[in-house]
């Protein structure tokens, strides 16, 4: 615990690009900012084959402790947005482990690390970021959760193909092999097709999010994992405003949700009424 981490970005045009074809959005230009969870695809500390593992993560015990035998998942996390990050301009992110805890869950013991992210530019903090990594041991994955879908004011219907999780995987820099090595996935972690990541459905379910409200800017979003998403089987990222200023997101299909997130928003209607 302690461990701690420093990686500088140019934030540079190509790979905003790349990016944005990759959602199917508009490209920002140099100084415009970055849509939010985008920086998810910078930042990445480059690590040659040698430095990396079995499932094509970087080898444990280095800045992660190690957790021989076990299964990488992200479990979920916190983001706080406080400003923009901007398209070319130099940034850096400083990551600290903060907390590993072991525990028993329903499938054997558990190994939660949960990573700290402060996201500078022009020496300000722009975005602050809390990340929940566990470890599991090798179990059948669940791949259903015996509720429905809740009431929503909103819907997007995504066809998560292995193209799209190519592509995210290479913006990315993420060698996670469950996302596009089809004998490992199934042979090895025993899951019936390539898997979702989960930070491209947190982005989709942000971006469905910003979609259906223009006028809204997130300020901070809770997210959780409940159970993977398999490719090839199309899912919905649905929302719904439950008060002033938050709104619930799930992620899921008729098996049920496999990913919630609260979003805590600004209204500029509101601000400019006000101002």
């Amino acid at each position: 615990m302690g461990n701690r981490e420093r990686c500088v970005d140019q934030l540079d045009a190509a790979l905003v690009s790349r990016v944005a074809a990759t959602f199917d959005k508009p490209c920002p230009a140099p100084g415009e900012p970055l849509p939010p969870l985008w920086h998810w695809a910078f930042f990445q500390n480059p690590l040659s084959g040698t430095q990396l593992g079995g499932d094509g993560h970087p080898t444990r015990g280095g800045f992660l402790p190690p957790a021989d035998d076990r299964n990488r998942m992200w479990a979920g996390g916190r983001v706080e947005f406080l400003a923009p990050l901007r398209a070319g301009i130099e940034a850096e992110r400083v990551s600290t482990v903060s907390d590993i805890q072991e525990k028993q869950g329903r499938t054997g013991s558990l190994l939660f690390v949960t990573v700290q992210h402060d996201y500078r530019q022009r020496g300000e903090v722009s975005i602050r970021e809390s990340q929940d990594i566990v470890y599991r041991q090798p179990s059948p994955p669940k791949l259903s959760l015996d509720e429905p879908m809740p009431e929503a004011d909103w819907s997007q219907t995504i066809d998560p193909d292995p193209v799209l999780l190519f592509r995210y995987s290479a913006v990315t820099f993420n060698g996670h092999r469950i996302h596009y090595d089809w004998p490992y996935v199934t042979d090895t972690e025993g899951y019936p097709g390539l898997v979702v990541h989960g930070p491209l459905i947190a982005t989709l379910q942000l971006q469905a999010f910003c979609d259906a409200n223009p006028r809204a800017r997130p300020t901070s979003m809770c997210y959780r994992g409940l159970r993977p998403l398999i490719a090839d089987k199309p899912f919905q990222t649905t929302g719904r405003i439950t008060d002033h200023g938050i709104a619930e997101l799930t992620a899921g299909n008729e098996d049920g949700p496999a990913h919630r997130a609260t979003v805590e928003f600004n209204d500029t209607e509101d601000q400019e009424s006000r101002s």
